[in-house]
């Protein structure tokens, strides 16, 4: 977090009232969303409201012990976060405290209060190379060189966007560190590796387009079903124990962004525990480096501070912004938001303002809008082009998707990917209800999938879709009067679904294949499946019992597909097998 110098600290105000994260206090020379230190042992807060001589703060740590009487200091500047090279491969808490540095400077595990650390690491020396020479003119955003910062990572150094820019007078490649200037313009502005940017300020870029390539998951159900668009939005509502998190973390490990920033906000520490442990040790499929190499963690988990949760999905899509500028496809995951806007509720209620549904505030929908609309596919303003995929997790009380946070993130995003607490019992994972779930991008992505896929994936993907339909329907009727009841034709489609249900959409999420399915072995299963579809219905059709062609051998070798590495041999043999079988029987 951006720390503010010596001089600019001063004691303005007095503490009036404390009531737990909310502090008042007058005679404070502040502006809206200055950051203050508050008390005698310097608790980071943010101005949230002002009335004539009272200012409002909101306090992003414990504020017991605090009383009144105790001084608040103003920075005068609003809460920022520090960009530069050091934010890969970095743990932070909510007000982008790195956790490592916080645990050498108190030599324990647990944070003291009023503890703070720069963002990024000051000292530290960055090997740059200059990508513009002297003489060469530079504008807002522009370029000027780079620095590897992890071995999957090019930092590019960038003029701030709020420079004027000119004409370069002075630039050598060399180590500096992040305070050093490496490069200076002829209107007297310098320009070092370090920017800070305030986290509730959207970065500028040049136009936001319509997104028309994927971000490819690796999860059967969401890339073959419900797309999401690289720079589009996506939510994953559902009960405790549905399988949020995990979703959320195979999006992070297999999604083909350049960059993930994965936000736990307000969720168990075990959670954040498994992905720092996981992360170093797993390969990036696309480099062969470590995933940590490309990750940037904020971990603000539900021990900690309230407040902080509402600064930790700021902090994070500022740092998502900020290599979107340099060029790069970036995913943030958000876990979750109900918990932000649970902060927001507390918040809102010492505030003592007019509550809306549920006790929620009434511009919920208005801060989660703010929050999903900086994601996009953008034309940068130094003409490069990079995106934010934002994924933001929900948690509704009792798996109710009728509650204000769903309501409300339904109402923002594009592609709704709905858990179901049945799906997890039945252990059918990922469990994503495809009766429930959506995605809008789907059309738009369609030429893509089209060219670099297979020309009939649009036709052979509304197939499966109509068939879970139209299981969906034989359902209800078979809970009536059994399976046995239903004409042989739709007993047949029953069978095909189970297979497209349990070849097709489950994922093992744990096994060393099935964990990452590519868009070409996603086709091949649900192509295989309507091989099986076909050649079934040809055997119906000349008067063989359904009970003779369920029964062949080669069937239930489809449900292995998902864990053969060399599938297309597998599929091919097996599509061989099922219609000499099948054939066999008339």
């Amino acid at each position: 977090m951006s720390q503010a110098t010596e001089s600019d600290v001063r004691e303005d105000g007095i503490i009036e009232s404390v009531s737990g994260p909310v502090v008042t206090a007058r005679d404070l020379d502040a502006r809206m969303n200055d950051v203050v230190y508050v008390g005698s042992e310097g608790l980071m807060g943010e101005v949230i409201e002002i009335e004539g001589n009272i200012t409002t703060i909101q306090v992003y740590e414990e504020t017991s012990g605090v009383s009144p009487g105790e001084p608040v200091e103003g920075t005068g500047a609003p809460l920022s976060v520090d960009l530069g090279p050091g934010m890969l491969d970095a743990i932070y808490d909510g007000v982008q405290r790195p956790l490592d540095v916080l645990e050498e400077k108190m030599g324990s595990a647990f944070l003291d209060r009023g503890v703070d650390a720069p963002g990024i690491d000051l000292e530290k020396t960055w090997e740059f190379n200059p990508e513009v020479a002297e003489g060469d003119a530079v504008e807002p955003g522009d370029i000027v060189g780079s620095v590897p910062e992890t071995p999957s990572i090019d930092h590019k150094v960038m003029v701030p966007p709020d420079y004027e820019g000119g004409e370069v007078v002075a630039i050598e490649s060399g180590n500096f560190n992040v305070e050093e200037t490496v490069a200076e313009l002829d209107n007297g502005e310098e320009i070092q590796m370090r920017q800070e940017w305030p986290v509730r300020s959207q970065r500028p870029a040049k136009e936001k387009e319509t997104p028309t390539e994927p971000l490819i998951s690796g999860q059967r159900v969401l890339d073959g079903l419900f797309p999401i668009a690289k720079g589009g939005t996506a939510a994953i509502p559902g009960p405790f124990g549905s399988g949020k998190t995990v979703t959320q973390h195979q999006l992070a490990k297999w999604a083909d962004a350049d960059i993930v920033v994965y936000v736990g906000c307000g969720e168990r520490g075990n959670e954040m525990t498994e992905v720092i442990e996981d992360f170093p040790e797993l390969e990036d499929p696309t480099t062969g480096n470590a995933l940590m190499d490309r990750t940037c963690l904020i971990a603000n988990t539900s021990n900690m501070p309230v407040a902080a949760r509402e600064s930790c999905v700021y902090t994070g899509i500022t740092i998502a912004e900020y290599f979107r500028d340099m060029g790069y496809d970036v995913a943030l995951m958000a876990d979750s938001t109900s918990r932000w806007a649970e902060a927001m509720r507390e918040i809102s209620s010492r505030l003592e303002e007019m509550p809306g549904e549920e006790g929620y505030p009434a511009y919920l929908s208005a801060r989660l809008s703010e929050f999903y609309e900086r994601a996009g596919y953008f034309n940068n303003i130094n003409d490069t082009e990079g995106s934010v995929s934002v994924i933001g997790a929900v948690s509704p009380p009792g798996g109710d998707f009728s509650e204000p946070v769903t309501q409300n993130t339904l109402r923002i995003v594009k592609t709704f990917w709905a858990l179901d607490a049945d799906l997890a019992e039945r252990r059918h994972f990922p469990s994503i209800n495809w009766n429930e779930s959506y995605s809008l991008y789907r059309d738009q992505l369609d030429p893509w999938f089209v060219e670099n896929v297979r020309d009939d994936w649009p036709e052979t993907r509304q197939w499966a879709i109509d068939t879970l339909d139209e299981e969906a329907e034989l359902q209800e009727i078979v809970q009536l009067v059994g399976k046995d009841a239903l004409p042989e034709d739709q007993q047949l489609t029953l069978e095909i679904a189970r297979y497209l249900r349990e070849a097709w959409l489950q994922q093992n999420a744990f096994h060393d294949v099935d964990t990452f399915c590519e868009p070409e072995k996603t086709y091949r299963i649900m192509d295989a499946i309507q091989t099986y579809n076909d050649a079934a219905f040809e055997a119906l059709d000349a008067g063989v019992p359904v009970e003779e062609i369920t029964d062949i051998d080669a069937a239930p070798r489809l449900n292995r597909i998902g864990v053969q590495e060399d599938y297309n041999e597998y599929i091919d043999e097996l599509e061989a097998d099922i219609q000499e079988q099948l054939r066999e029987l008339y």
